[in-house]
Order: structure tokens, then C-alpha cells, then sequence
């Protein structure tokens, strides 16, 4: 099978003001990056409102369609910007994660990567916040369950920033395991250990600043992956966030390429044991541009293998 790489140029309409670290360039660059690669490209078609409803209530979808500025910038909140593409851009991304979603479950591919923006795990219930409008992950995640009927799904995101939106939408789903490390201390300043989730459906593993990769690997291999052999998800989901890499400006992990590929590779060793290779990424963050882009080639080329198109490489 194949791996889909699922984009819109409507995602580079989406402009930030200048000097905004979630920036178009962030895309333009991952694009560059992926040229060449044997991809099952596809773009995103336009997201549903009745999917997005099974995360947001309507209110938020009507505020945010307020909010939309004719020109220039209109600010939602410290650091969410929304320009008069912003919110084609928004429906977009969550298009892009339910037809991934309708790939992989229709073996159309064996995996799937949506290069969108804006990004999506800070967005809570009624709250645009941290560069984020919609919350793409957690909607690709209940339309799983509901649109194609999955038992189980799970949400594996290495951001180096909390997923606290994705925490708040899927907090009352037991059919949801939510799995996020996250520097700490670090905006948004959530990711407590004792958040469990309504049902024991959430893992928070907070992380100290100035940590590597292998004090990473040592972390996922005693908590995350016995947590997601113990809960069998029929799908994994990865907010892929590529701002714990070293070289990014916002916050001080010190991964490396290599670690992002590892991480990658290991999660689609468990879908293959667990759920016939089943994962959706979705771009979360990555904020310095060269990393980024070598970062999420490492990450897709780990998704190629694993979908049986790429000759293994060995990590940078």
C-alpha cells in the first residue's frame, strides 16, 4: 500500500502577521521537503460542520465565521491570528484528517500524513487558542468512531506544547485513549500527571526542559507503548509536533531528526501489531523552518516504510 499525503493550497492562505512563528513558510517548506517522494498526493476536500460539531458546538464554528476579517489581521486571542483566508484554511485541515481517516479505512493507504495549517490540539470546546481554531485531531478521531464505527481509537501526541485542546474535547470519550508528552514547565502550562481523563482515557507525561532524545525513547518505551498495547486502538492518531526538535526557538528539548523518525517507526510497529498499520498524522508544530522540514521528511519517510514503499534508511 501507500502513503497519502494529504494537503490544500488553501492551507498557505492562512497568513499570520510578520514575525509570527506559525507561519506560511512553515508549509511551503514541508512541501519542498516532500517533493519527490512517491506519495499518494490528494487534496484536502472541505471539512464537515457535522463533523466538526461532534467536537465543537455550533457557537464556535459561528464566532470563529464572526470573527473572519475581510483584510488584513483580525487577533482572537495573545497568539491567534485569523486573516480573510484563515477560516477555508481551518475547514481544510479538518477535511484533510477525515479523508485520511476514509484512506486508511478503505486500504486506499496504508497510512496518511495531512500537512495542514492552521494546527489544531490547542483548540478547545468553544476556544480558539495557541495558533490553533479547530481541533483536527480530535474530529478525525470521532469521526473514526462514529463515521466508520471503530471501537477504539488513540491519540499519540509529541508536541513539545500540551495538547490541552485535544485533552478537553476527547476528556468525557472512553473510546478515546489521549497520550501527550509535553515539555514542562511551558505555555499552556497543562499536561498534569493527575489528568486522567473522564474515563482513565488520558496519559500526560510532562518532560523537563534540556531533555534528549534517549531520555524520549526511554519514556515512550515504559509508558506510552504498553499503555497502547494495553488499550488496542483500531486507529492511531499522531499529532506530529516537531517543536521538541533542537533547534527550535520555542521551547528547549533537544531531539533530534533521528528521534522524530525512531518515534515514528515504533508507533507503526504497534499499528501493525495492533490495528493492520492504521495511522493519521496531522502537522501540529515546528517553529524553525530547516528542522522542520528535515524533520518531517524523516517522519514521512518513516511512514513510507512502514506502508511498504521506502527502502528503510537509517536515521540522522
Amino acid at each position: 500500500m501507500t502513503t497519502a499525503l494529504i494537503t490544500h493550497p488553501a492551507c498557505l492562505e492562512h497568513v499570520t502577521p510578520n514575525g509570527h512563528p506559525e507561519q506560511v513558510a512553515r508549509l511551503e517548506y514541508i512541501l519542498k521537503a516532500l517533493d519527490g517522494k512517491e506519495l499518494t498526493r490528494v487534496k484536502a476536500p472541505m471539512g464537515s460542520e457535522d463533523d466538526i460539531l461532534r467536537c465543537h458546538p455550533a457557537t464556535h464554528i459561528t464566532d470563529l465565521r464572526s470573527a473572519s476579517p475581510d483584510t488584513g489581521h483580525r487577533q482572537i486571542d495573545g497568539d491567534t491570528f485569523m486573516s480573510p483566508g484563515s477560516l477555508d484554511a481551518a475547514f481544510r485541515a479538518v477535511g484533510a484528517v477525515t479523508k485520511a481517516v476514509d484512506m486508511v479505512m478503505s486500504g486506499e493507504a496504508g497510512n496518511a500524513f495531512a500537512a495542514i495549517r492552521p494546527p489544531g490540539h490547542h483548540a478547545e470546546k468553544t476556544t480558539a487558542m495557541g495558533f490553533c481554531l479547530f481541533g483536527n485531531v480530535s474530529i478525525g478521531a470521532k469521526y473514526a468512531l462514529e463515521h466508520h464505527g471503530l471501537k477504539r481509537v488513540a491519540v499519540v501526541d509529541f508536541d513539545v506544547h500540551h495538547g490541552n485542546g485535544t485533552q478537553d474535547l476527547l476528556w468525557n470519550e472512553p473510546r478515546a485513549l489521549v497520550i501527550t508528552s509535553q515539555q514542562m514547565p511551558l505555555w499552556p502550562g497543562t499536561g498534569e500527571p493527575s489528568d486522567k481523563g473522564g474515563y482513565d482515557n488520558v496519559l500526560n507525561l510532562p518532560i523537563a526542559p534540556e531533555s534528549t532524545g534517549d531520555q524520549m525513547r526511554a519514556l515512550y518505551t515504559s509508558d506510552v507503548f504498553p499503555r497502547l498495547r494495553a488499550f488496542k486502538p483500531d486507529i492511531i492518531f499522531i499529532s506530529a509536533g516537531f517543536d521538541a526538535h533542537q533547534d527550535d526557538p520555542l521551547a528547549n528539548l533537544n531531539w533530534s531528526t533521528g528521534d522524530f523518525k525512531w518515534l515514528t517507526q515504533e508507533l507503526c510497529k504497534i499499528a501493525d501489531e495492533l490495528c493492520e498499520g492504521r495511522v493519521v498524522s496531522a502537522l501540529e508544530g515546528g517553529y524553525d523552518l530547516d528542522a522542520l522540514a528535515d524533520a518531517v521528511g524523516a517522519h514521512v519517510d518513516a511512514l513510507m516504510e512502514a506502508s511498504g514503499w521506502a527502502t528503510p534508511q537509517l536515521p540522522k
